[in-house]
Protein backbone atom coordinates (compact mmCIF):
# COMPACT_ATOMS: atom_id res chain seq x y z
CA UNK A 1 0.00 0.00 0.00
CA UNK A 2 0.89 3.67 -0.45
CA UNK A 3 -0.06 6.46 0.88
CA UNK A 4 -0.20 10.21 0.04
CA UNK A 5 -0.43 13.44 1.25
CA UNK A 6 -0.34 16.38 -0.48
CA UNK A 7 0.67 19.86 -0.56
CA UNK A 8 1.54 23.69 -2.33
CA UNK A 9 -1.87 24.39 -2.56
CA UNK A 10 -2.93 28.30 -2.31
CA UNK A 11 -4.36 31.48 -3.29
CA UNK A 12 -2.71 33.03 -6.50
CA UNK A 13 -4.25 35.68 -8.93
CA UNK A 14 -4.89 35.08 -12.75
CA UNK A 15 -1.47 34.38 -14.45
CA UNK A 16 0.28 33.12 -11.76
CA UNK A 17 1.96 29.93 -10.58
CA UNK A 18 1.63 27.06 -8.03
CA UNK A 19 3.39 23.96 -7.67
CA UNK A 20 1.95 21.16 -5.77
CA UNK A 21 3.76 18.14 -4.66
CA UNK A 22 2.43 14.69 -3.30
CA UNK A 23 4.45 12.60 -1.39
CA UNK A 24 4.22 9.11 -0.88
CA UNK A 25 5.03 6.69 2.02
CA UNK A 26 5.68 2.75 1.65
CA UNK A 27 8.21 0.96 -0.61
CA UNK A 28 8.18 0.53 -4.21
CA UNK A 29 7.11 4.02 -5.43
CA UNK A 30 8.36 3.38 -9.08
CA UNK A 31 5.69 0.56 -9.12
CA UNK A 32 3.08 3.47 -9.31
CA UNK A 33 1.88 5.61 -11.77
CA UNK A 34 0.52 8.47 -11.21
CA UNK A 35 -2.25 11.09 -11.76
CA UNK A 36 -3.50 14.51 -10.83
CA UNK A 37 -7.34 15.00 -10.54
CA UNK A 38 -8.97 18.00 -9.48
CA UNK A 39 -12.67 18.88 -8.11
CA UNK A 40 -14.64 22.30 -8.40
CA UNK A 41 -17.47 22.73 -6.05
CA UNK A 42 -20.53 21.17 -7.58
CA UNK A 43 -18.54 19.67 -10.39
CA UNK A 44 -17.16 15.59 -10.86
CA UNK A 45 -13.97 14.74 -10.29
CA UNK A 46 -11.54 15.16 -13.14
CA UNK A 47 -8.28 14.10 -14.71
CA UNK A 48 -5.78 16.60 -14.52
CA UNK A 49 -2.65 14.88 -15.50
CA UNK A 50 -0.57 11.32 -15.63
CA UNK A 51 3.03 10.07 -15.42
CA UNK A 52 4.20 6.77 -16.03
CA UNK A 53 5.80 4.88 -13.60
CA UNK A 54 9.05 5.83 -14.97
CA UNK A 55 8.53 9.20 -15.95
CA UNK A 56 8.65 8.81 -19.38
CA UNK A 57 5.37 9.36 -20.23
CA UNK A 58 2.93 12.28 -19.75
CA UNK A 59 -0.66 12.86 -19.99
CA UNK A 60 -2.80 16.02 -19.77
CA UNK A 61 -5.91 17.34 -19.94
CA UNK A 62 -6.78 19.79 -23.42
CA UNK A 63 -7.14 22.48 -20.85
CA UNK A 64 -3.95 22.67 -18.52
CA UNK A 65 -1.54 21.25 -22.01
CA UNK A 66 1.12 23.63 -22.38
CA UNK A 67 0.43 25.83 -18.99
CA UNK A 68 0.82 22.43 -16.23
CA UNK A 69 3.55 20.12 -16.30
CA UNK A 70 3.91 16.90 -14.36
CA UNK A 71 6.93 15.42 -13.00
CA UNK A 72 8.55 12.97 -10.61
CA UNK A 73 10.92 11.73 -8.41
CA UNK A 74 11.48 8.12 -7.90
CA UNK A 75 14.36 8.40 -5.08
CA UNK A 76 12.23 10.99 -3.45
CA UNK A 77 9.12 9.26 -3.56
CA UNK A 78 7.93 12.47 -5.17
CA UNK A 79 5.24 13.83 -7.66
CA UNK A 80 4.74 17.31 -8.69
CA UNK A 81 2.65 19.56 -10.81
CA UNK A 82 3.76 22.40 -12.07
CA UNK A 83 0.87 25.04 -12.79
CA UNK A 84 1.82 27.95 -14.71
CA UNK A 85 -0.65 30.76 -16.26
CA UNK A 86 -3.31 29.90 -13.89
CA UNK A 87 -6.92 30.71 -14.43
CA UNK A 88 -9.41 31.02 -12.58
CA UNK A 89 -11.39 27.84 -14.31
CA UNK A 90 -8.52 25.94 -12.69
CA UNK A 91 -9.72 26.75 -9.05
CA UNK A 92 -10.35 23.47 -7.14
CA UNK A 93 -8.91 20.59 -4.64
CA UNK A 94 -6.40 19.03 -6.11
CA UNK A 95 -5.77 15.65 -5.35
CA UNK A 96 -2.79 13.12 -5.96
CA UNK A 97 -3.90 9.25 -6.97
CA UNK A 98 -1.94 6.30 -7.26
CA UNK A 99 -2.27 2.82 -9.26
CA UNK A 100 -0.24 -0.05 -9.14
CA UNK A 101 0.22 -1.85 -12.30
CA UNK A 102 2.56 -3.88 -14.29
CA UNK A 103 2.09 -1.63 -17.19
CA UNK A 104 4.37 0.81 -18.36
CA UNK A 105 1.35 3.42 -19.75
CA UNK A 106 -0.43 6.38 -18.13
CA UNK A 107 -4.51 6.21 -17.74
CA UNK A 108 -6.71 9.03 -17.29
CA UNK A 109 -9.33 6.68 -15.90
CA UNK A 110 -10.06 7.54 -11.92
CA UNK A 111 -11.40 4.23 -11.22
CA UNK A 112 -7.94 2.81 -12.21
CA UNK A 113 -6.50 4.66 -9.46
CA UNK A 114 -6.80 2.41 -6.07
CA UNK A 115 -5.08 4.99 -3.79
CA UNK A 116 -5.79 8.90 -3.13
CA UNK A 117 -4.86 12.22 -1.24
CA UNK A 118 -6.54 14.09 0.78
CA UNK A 119 -6.55 17.11 -1.57
CA UNK A 120 -5.13 20.58 -1.25
CA UNK A 121 -7.18 23.67 -2.47
CA UNK A 122 -6.18 25.94 -5.33
CA UNK A 123 -8.08 28.68 -5.80
CA UNK A 124 -7.14 31.25 -8.33
CA UNK A 125 -8.40 34.50 -8.49
CA UNK A 126 -9.47 37.32 -11.66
Amino acid sequence: QVQLEESGGGLVQAGGSLRLSCAASGRSFSAYRMGWFRQAPGEEREFVAAISRTGDTVYYRDSVKGRFTISRDNAKNTVALQMNSLKPEDTAVYYCAADQTLLLGVTDKFYNYHYWGQGTQVTVSS
